[in-house]
């Protein structure tokens, strides 16, 4: 009999890294299923989704409050099914706010937890790490650092690599040629990407700013706007936000669209180490809610936001957050990335060596037999 597993990956980016450990494991065993909340590519792999992870996308302090008793419920949906099938095991992937929550009820039940890339406590949260050794059972950490940050604390953690390296390093790329045929792209200019981030609130409040600049810097280097439209998102959000059709939204050709771009725009977030391993030049950008920004800058601990920074523990890429996400700053920047070679070059440079800092595992199946082991 199979032994199911509950699995949370209540974001995009953690549903298609559940997908690919969720994959190793059904290549390697057919002991498990696996339900609960996840996206597209975890349904592919067989999960039973309770809840799709796109009705769980909610950024900020502000936004979590407003939507608290819909969060609530799923919340006590989860654990009812927990109950009613006797699930004893359980896998976390990233997402801290609601699994760090529903982890504790889930430790109630006698559940067994591995938690899969780890909530970002080393920045904004160290008083959680105790909370941590009270309900995760084993920790796995997708960067070099945080292995040793939890065993200094008594955490049963381990380094597994980054999922990205595995993805990108299996991706089958459209050749430049093929690219640009497929979504007619002017093939006597550069792109300008502008990744805007993967949450309707994120696209809002940075897209109509960031195209402004964009419409500048295009015309200054002879360079087509590219928008990257995340997993999820209805391409039509952008064309409601600004009256302009001198941009070309592309939908699931994210590595094509950064591999041949000349340079980005790229909201803070995972997508920031995604460009940087695939060597593009850009500027990270970062905008919420005014309460939410204070908040979290009392909480921060680090000196930089884009997670390639944080990785190579260095500004290699510039940030501009909040107020200084400007038309200006973008403007004067991005020039000075495209036309200063020295300062684009020791850019490039510095992002290949963060690659290999991470080193070459094949994540999912490290993942997938840590998995099998301790949940035999």
């Amino acid at each position: 009999m199979k032994k199911e597993i509950l699995i949370i990956a209540g974001e995009t980016s953690g549903d298609m890294h559940a997908a690919a450990v969720v994959s190793a494991i059904n290549s390697i065993t057919s002991d498990f299923f696996f339900s609960g909340i996840g996206g597209d590519e975890l349904k592919k792999n067989g999960a039973d989704l309770i809840y799709h992870s796109k009705r769980m996308s909610f950024l900020g302090f502000i936004e979590v409050l407003r939507h608290l008793p819909f969060i609530k419920k799923v919340k006590r949906d989860i654990l009812n099914l927990v109950k009613e099938r006797n699930i004893k095991y359980a896998l976390l992937i990233d997402y801290p706010g609601f699994n760090l929550s529903i982890a504790k009820e889930l430790k109630n039940l006698n559940v067994k937890i591995v938690y899969f890339i780890s909530p970002q406590v080393w920045a904004w949260g160290k008083k959680r790490v105790s909370k941590i050794k009270r309900l995760v059972d084993k920790m796995l950490v997708i960067l070099p650092f945080e292995s040793e940050f939890y065993r200094n604390s008594g955490i049963n953690a381990e380094y597994v690599g980054h999922p990205l390296i595995e993805r990108i390093n299996g991706y089958q790329f459209l050749s430049k040629d093929e690219f640009f045929g497929k979504f007619g792209l002017a093939r006597d200019k550069q792109i300008l990407l502008i990744q805007p981030g993967s949450r309707k609130q994120e696209i809002k409040k940075l897209f109509p700013v960031l195209y402004q600049a964009g419409l500048k810097i295009a015309k200054e280097n002879n360079l087509q706007i590219v928008v990257n439209c995340a997993s999820g998102i209805n391409s039509s959000i952008f064309n409601s936000l600004v009256n302009s059709s001198e941009f070309k939204i592309i939908e699931g050709h994210t590595y094509e669209t950064i591999k041949y771009a000349k340079m980005g725009i790229i909201k803070s977030g995972t997508s920031t180490l995604e460009a940087g391993l695939l060597g593009l030049p850009m500027i990270i950008v970062y905008k919420t809610n005014l309460l939410t920004y204070l908040i979290g800058r009392t909480l921060v601990e680090l000196k930089n936001i884009g997670l390639i920074n944080i990785v190579a523990n260095e500004t290699i890429v510039p940030e501009l957050i909040q107020h200084d996400v400007t038309v200006e700053n973008l403007v004067e920047l991005s020039n000075k990335i495209i036309n200063n070679i020295s300062y684009r070059n020791e850019m490039l440079n510095k992002l290949s060596l963060v690659k290999e800092k991470l080193g070459n595992v094949i994540t999912s199946e490290k993942v997938a037999r840590i998995l099998i082991k301790e949940f035999a």
